[in-house]
């Protein structure tokens, strides 16, 4: 009872991990905020639909704060400490400009030009896959859990 008790333990650790793990945010473009000149940094990004823009400051003498002039995004009022994460989603191509509320006179102000995802390139010969695919990880844990679950009971 124990080993099936730690089994389905360790099960819905590997899902959770699996889950985190598929929301990385490796190919974020990160924004942050010089304090010397009251700018943001960079002040222009390139992205394309689909990625993120992460405003990342931590202990900043002045509160800030990233607001899209067309209020598509807006990481809130101003603070000394912010992360905040916006997704650029498919239709969104095209230029926004963003400011920081407190400092916009002093030019704290940036732009972000959003291009267009690549069309997927589907080959006209094959038709594309339907078949759902398991992580390695997911298919091993199964086959571990059958095999418990299978195995004769000790009398």
């Amino acid at each position: 009872m124990f080993m099936r008790r730690a089994l389905f333990v360790l099960f819905l650790l590997v899902c959770s991990i699996g889950h985190a793990s598929a929301q990385s945010t490796s190919d974020d473009v990160i924004v942050t905020v010089d304090s010397s000149s009251l700018r943001f940094s960079p002040s222009e990004v390139t992205v394309e639909e689909g990625q993120a823009v992460r405003f990342v400051w931590f202990g900043q003498a002045l509160p800030h704060n990233a607001v899209a002039d067309n209020g598509l995004f807006d990481s809130g009022e101003p603070a000394r400490d912010v992360d905040y994460r916006f997704v650029f989603e498919v239709g969104t191509a095209g230029s926004y400009q963003f400011v920081c509320e407190p400092h916009e006179s002093a030019g704290m102000v940036g732009t972000i030009l959003v291009e267009a995802a690549p069309e997927p390139v589907l080959d006209e010969e094959q038709p594309p896959e339907k078949t759902p695919a398991l992580s390695l990880v997911s298919s091993i844990t199964l086959l571990a859990f059958v095999a418990v679950f299978r195995r004769p009971k000790e009398d």
